[in-house]
């Protein structure tokens, strides 16, 4: 189950990283990269889970 919440992370992960670097935007770019990087640090399901879904919101209230 874990394995496909990484997958899962990875892949929105790229998404924000390919933006963050077409838009020269840090947040996004950031939070991309860390979305693509933490699932190898993190081995509890459920603390995947929250630290994606909070990475996740992250550029939505940060916008720089």
């Amino acid at each position: 189950m874990s394995l496909l919440w990484s997958v899962l992370f990875g892949s929105v992960g790229l998404g924000f990283f390919v933006y963050g670097k077409k838009q020269r935007a840090v947040v996004p770019l950031v939070c991309g990269l860390t979305l693509m990087v933490f699932p190898y640090f993190v081995s509890s399901t459920i603390l995947l889970v929250i630290l994606g879904i909070a990475l996740m919101a992250l550029p939505y209230f940060f916008r720089f």
